[in-house]
């Protein structure tokens, strides 16, 4: 696609403007965001909430926070991934018609009885056509972008040392042009390698092909085990993939997004950090994967969960945590920086770890129902995980009408919420059928008779005569998109005349065009303006539910449409500019793609 205008002086294109527009590497350790002319823009290390020594999404010194690789007289860029993996290749071609290849990756692959994933970002780049000149500018920064590192050097290495991290760039290329950033015909292949304060085992060159083969071959064996619907496979196998780079595999941690700060709307001060674990997102990203089969997220991601339900002693657990579980994410504003595109403030760590959001205990006991029932698992859940899971079934039933937070995390209003109470319900209903599964009749019984008394309860108090819908809290009257759970979680028929109502009353009210906002009451910061994607996909399951197929597929088009060029989506989508807005990439989102596809493809029968 053309990039700078043709008419733009000869020399080195400006930065391209901060957008969305983003290709996502990583390794389950770490990941990377770059932009389309080949530039990383954000990247945290050595982990996903560490410090952004890549910060150029969210401004800061011009030409610090970034790792770009530039080609002189930019005329037009392509981005896309190697089929079915997470290597991403970007090419550059100047007005002269000469060109080159990005290829960046972080290592991924088994390696002695283990996978290796090294906090380290493989760079290489060369020649397609002819021998253009480059520009490399390696400028990462520390402290959230207050710290510039001291730079010392080798014969084929650079080292940019910070008081708590050092980084080791390794390369073929000079390493003089990159320190002054000297432009330099490019006539052969240059490999850089930056990550840890290490020595390589081997060659740069050697080690940077051995790693890419190696990459490749892990994702493509990867993706050829996933169980995909017949239609749009492609958009599903990115999300997935997608999906898979946001587990911090170390811990089995799932984050929810790999940015801060990115705002849900121009403006609005609606800026949050995202780089930890909810349970609620977390359970969804694991029931995603698990219907295409892969089910060793899930098999990761409990035995992190279940460190955070034993932590809590039978009480209260807390909406998210650290990918390191973390209980503390205190929340501050970063002053060094400006936000994206001028649009603070960057905020840290998140205060909404303080919240009582109820909907918790039916996300822990629903991402873990699977592992009762699964016959494929290495390690099946059995007597045990079940009597701690009776724990949070247990603080479900104390809790489940009492005001809290809510899923949408209001900050100044505490209200009995419609889909946290739903939650507490599915708690119980899966505790009974796990109870079945493991021959325990009483156990079953115990919380069938709570379920029943929670589902009288939800379906007659949340209703509201006047508005003919399910409110968003019990005795309410405002609209929310998370009652659409009630049919997806099983509390209610699809065909029941009152969801039937409830999303048509959410259609008329809350829906602009295609796409679906959160909810309508104002929130600590006016009325929500842009549609929250998962809210739209929510909508499109609903729709096939109740048998509008035609019209659930033509919105599921036109939310594949709004994804960026390769096929990421963030939290939020403006209705009239079409733009993305929100954290990136965000799981929420990339969950939705996946189910809506599952949902709604031509079965595999009609066509082998």
């Amino acid at each position: 696609m053309p990039n700078p205008s043709a008419n733009q002086p000869r020399g080195f294109a400006p930065p391209a403007p901060a957008s969305l527009s983003l290709g996502v590497v990583g390794n389950c350790a770490f990941s990377a965001l770059i932009d389309l002319q080949g530039r990383v823009v954000w990247s945290c290390l050595p982990r996903f909430d560490g410090d952004p020594v890549f910060h150029a999404l969210l401004g800061g010194d011009e030409g610090a926070g970034a790792f770009s690789i530039e080609i002189e007289n930019l005329a037009e860029s392509r981005q896309y991934y190697a089929p079915n993996t997470a290597v991403l290749h970007t090419e550059l071609w100047d007005r002269d018609g000469q060109g080159l290849l990005i290829t960046d990756f972080a290592p991924r692959f088994p390696s002695r009885g283990r996978f290796f994933r090294p906090t380290m970002l493989v760079r290489r780049v060369r020649p397609l056509k002819g021998a253009p000149r480059v520009r490399v500018q390696l400028t990462p920064r520390f402290h959230w972008g207050a710290q510039t590192p001291t730079i010392t050097s080798g014969s084929n290495h650079i080292r940019y040392v910070g008081d708590q991290q050092t980084l080791r760039l390794q390369t073929d290329a000079s390493v003089s042009h990159v320190i002054s950033r000297e432009p330099f015909l490019l006539t052969r292949e240059h490999n850089f390698l930056l990550g840890p304060d290490e020595t390589l085992e081997g060659g740069v060159g050697d080690t940077a092909r051995h790693f890419e083969q190696e990459t490749l071959a892990y994702w493509r064996e990867w993706t050829r085990r996933l169980a995909l619907p017949l239609e749009w496979q492609d958009a599903v196998i990115r999300a997935a993939i997608t999906l898979k780079l946001s587990v911090f595999e170390d811990t089995g941690a799932i984050v929810a997004a790999m940015t801060t700060s990115i705002p849900e709307a121009p403006g609005t001060q609606r800026n949050w950090d995202y780089r930890y674990c909810w349970l609620r997102d977390a359970f969804f990203v694991v029931r995603a994967l698990n219907s295409l089969a892969e089910v060793s997220t899930m098999e990761d991601y409990l035995g992190w969960l279940t460190n955070a339900v034993v932590g809590a002693n039978g009480g209260h657990v807390q909406p998210l945590f650290g990918i390191g579980l973390e209980r503390e994410l205190p929340e501050s504003l970063c002053e060094n920086l400006p936000g994206y595109r001028n649009m603070g403030p960057v905020r840290v760590g998140n205060q909404a770890q303080e919240h009582f959001q109820h909907d918790v205990y039916g996300n822990i006991v629903l991402a873990a129902a699977q592992a009762f029932h699964d016959k494929r698992l290495l390690h099946p859940a059995g007597l045990a995980e079940f009597e701690r899971l009776e724990a949070v079934g247990a603080q479900a039933v104390r809790i489940f009408d009492k005001p809290d937070a809510g899923m949408w995390e209001l900050r100044t209003r505490a209200r009995v919420h419609t889909s946290s109470a739903l939650m507490c319900w599915a708690a119980c209903d899966r505790l009974a059928k796990i109870a079945h599964t493991l021959q325990l009749p009483e156990r079953a019984t115990h919380w069938q008779q709570h379920a029943a008394h929670m589902r009288d309860r939800i379906l007659g108090e949340s209703w509201n005569e006047e508005r003919q819908a399910f409110a968003e809290s019990f005795g309410g009257r405002d609209l929310d998109a998370s009652v659409l759970l009630m049919a997806e979680v099983g509390i209610i028929d699809p065909m029941d005349p009152r969801f039937i109502a409830t999303l048509k009353a959410l259609e008329e009210h809350l829906c602009d065009g295609p796409y679906m906002r959160r909810y309508e009451a104002p929130d600590d910061f006016g009325t929500p303006e842009t549609a929250f994607n998962i809210c739209t996909f929510w909508r499109i399951d609903a729709l096939a539910r109740i048998g509008r197929v035609d019209e659930a597929r033509a919105i599921f088009e036109t939310m594949l449409a709004a994804r960026n060029p390769l096929g990421m989506l963030s939290e939020d989508t403006h209705a009239v500019t079409g733009e993305m807005w929100g954290n990136f990439p965000q799981t929420y989102s990339m969950v939705g793609i996946i189910n809506a596809a599952v949902r709604l493809s031509t079965a595999w029968d009609t066509v082998i």
